[in-house]
């Protein structure tokens, strides 16, 4: 697999979550010998849009996961219930630096997660329902808000 800025392989394969039920995600490659499939797929979204870093669509299939792992039972994930995901599962990675690690991979919007998500779905990582639109990521929440003046800083009351 190869970094999408600097076309460069990375230097070790990236863990992809495991494919399950959810409708967010289907085909996810899950043992050594699909690493090709994953590549492929890598190659294509390189082909189609590299305005994002390659690990801001591994982030987002993690944060899937992170989500999915957090539900009593595997369920489909509106767009509004994965942006939200992304943003807890950026802060518990990242903490103070989610907003700024984010903004290195070129994610500045809700918006962004909506094109990174349907460009994993065109290149068959995720799936969808009829009903999801890419819209639905639209102004979920304010990158500058959550991750800088919402931040919940460890061990420290708030007033």
């Amino acid at each position: 697999m190869k970094d999408f800025q600097s076309n460069r392989p990375l230097s070790r394969p990236p863990v992809a979550p495991r494919a399950n039920s959810c409708h967010y995600l289907s085909t996810v490659p899950d043992d050594t010998g699909d690493i090709n499939a994953l590549d492929a797929a890598f190659e294509r979204i390189r082909d189609r849009d590299g305005r994002y870093h390659e690990r801001a669509y591994l982030f987002v299939l993690a944060a899937l996961e992170f989500a999915q792992g957090r539900l009593p039972a595997r369920r489909h994930l509106t767009g509004g219930e994965l942006a939200w995901a992304c943003k807890d599962f950026a802060l518990e990675q990242f903490g103070l630096l989610a907003g700024d690690v984010l903004s290195y991979w070129n994610v500045r919007a809700t918006e962004d997660l909506g094109r990174i998500v349907f460009l994993l779905i065109d290149v068959g990582l995720l799936a969808r329902q009829a009903s999801d639109r890419i819209e639905d990521f639209a102004a979920v929440y304010d990158f500058a808000t959550e991750f800088r003046a919402a931040y919940h800083w460890p061990g420290v009351e708030r007033a």
